[in-house]
């Protein structure tokens, strides 16, 4: 049971992070080159990593099944509680919102596809929901299990776009560099943001049972997959694609389109659509399976059945009705997601474990090993996060993607 759940909690962490910010990275990173967008992969994946393990040693204190929520009121006081609840908040519904509405537009079109029926996105968006929202209902296990399935079906797909486009892979395309020296700063935080796993974590602290050792190698191996995964979807765009080309028409369309064309093969446009609407429901799952623990513990709600339902339509109904009738206006707020990120899963471990280890007098608990220079590493990380998002919205610093 224990190797089994491993492997679940893993491909769980894999799942969240590998969603829409895997389309979104060459995109972003295009005007960069791939030498660079490689620096930032492995610089974020250790940072988001470490992070996570901070989290792990956190949870030592408390129950199981506490979320960031309880962690917070109990090691920071009643009145950190309103902070993280509010980064929460935005975080995951802002996230939610968005995999609501990527996920209803995509579904659209495979309807149309497939049976030739014409839906509104608003219809589409919500049948898209009531399928995610009922898995989650379920409970942690039943995600396990789709996941597997959605996450085999996902690599399957991804290696099928990798084999297609590999050989045509061109080294001086790869050894491209920046285009301007501000957009290396402006790439990062759409590349943190890939990275971002954390809300998933206290879920799986209770699904473990509050085992760190299982819960530590599930963290690095299912942080780990994402990052190899990444390392090889830029080697075949950014190996295949001019940087003019993509900075010229920065979107999700015109990179697939100028795949497709690439190889000449219109099966791969198809290809790459189900890998898109596969890695939006797998991040859709984890993301507001988050949500929902969250809720509950924020709500003080039981796990009894009238109020899993209430904690169903509090986690799903305003990302919905969101999406529905302000889906412009949630792309503009998309861009300080990396924010609200921030501080959920760089500034409150830190805060967190700080307190944690000062006022403990547990022996024999985990401790995540670079001491007071670790904590000011990810702390200085965070606030170069804040400081390039910050730069982006004011103009100082140019946009990407």
């Amino acid at each position: 049971m224990t190797h089994s759940r491993l492997l679940g909690s893993s491909l769980i962490i894999a799942g969240t992070t590998i969603g829409a910010g895997m389309l979104a990275l060459p995109l972003a990173s295009a005007a960069i080159g791939f030498q660079y967008s490689l620096l930032l992969m492995i610089f974020f994946w250790a940072l988001m990593t470490y992070s996570a393990l901070l989290l792990v040693e956190a949870h030592q204190y408390a129950d199981h099944d506490a979320t960031l929520h309880t962690l917070a009121t109990k090691l920071l006081g009643k009145n950190a509680k309103w902070l993280v609840g509010f980064f929460m908040c935005f975080l995951f519904y802002a996230l939610c919102s968005a995999y609501v509405a990527g996920g209803g537009s995509q579904l659209n079109e495979r309807i149309q596809q497939w049976f030739g029926i014409t839906l509104s996105n608003g219809a589409t968006s919500l049948i898209f929901t009531l399928i995610i929202s009922s898995i989650v209902y379920l409970g942690t296990i039943v995600v396990d299990k789709v996941n597997r399935v959605l996450f085999t079906a996902k690599i399957i797909a991804l290696i099928a776009v990798l084999f297609l486009l590999s050989p045509s892979v061109s080294r001086t395309l790869l050894a491209s560099q920046p285009l301007e020296t501000g957009l290396l700063l402006a790439a990062m935080p759409v590349v943190f943001t890939s990275f971002g796993f954390h809300g998933s974590i206290p879920a799986l602290v209770r699904y473990l049972d509050g085992d760190t050792k299982t819960l530590k190698r599930a963290i690095v191996i299912g942080s780990s997959i994402p990052l190899l995964i990444y390392v090889f979807w830029q080697l075949v765009t950014l190996g295949n694609l001019e940087q003019e080309v993509m900075v010229a028409n920065p979107s999700l369309g015109a990179l697939l389109q100028s795949l497709s064309l690439l190889v000449q093969s219109p099966a791969l446009a198809q290809i790459v659509g189900v890998f898109a609407d596969l890695a939006l429901a797998t991040s859709f799952l984890g993301v507001s399976l988050g949500l929902f623990e969250f809720v509950g513990d924020a709500t003080r709600r039981n796990q009894k059945e009238q109020h899993r339902a209430i904690i169903g339509l509090m986690t799903f109904v305003p990302p919905l009705l969101f999406a529905v009738f302000y889906p412009q206006g949630f792309i503009m707020a998309l861009g300080y997601a990396a924010l609200a990120l921030a501080a959920l899963a760089l500034f409150i471990p830190v805060l967190l474990v700080i307190k944690a280890r000062k006022t403990s007098t547990e022996a024999g608990f985990y401790q995540v090993s670079g001491g007071n220079t670790g904590l000011v590493a990810v702390t200085l990380s965070g606030l170069m996060i804040v400081g390039v998002q910050l730069s982006i919205t004011l103009g100082l610093l140019p946009s990407v993607g």
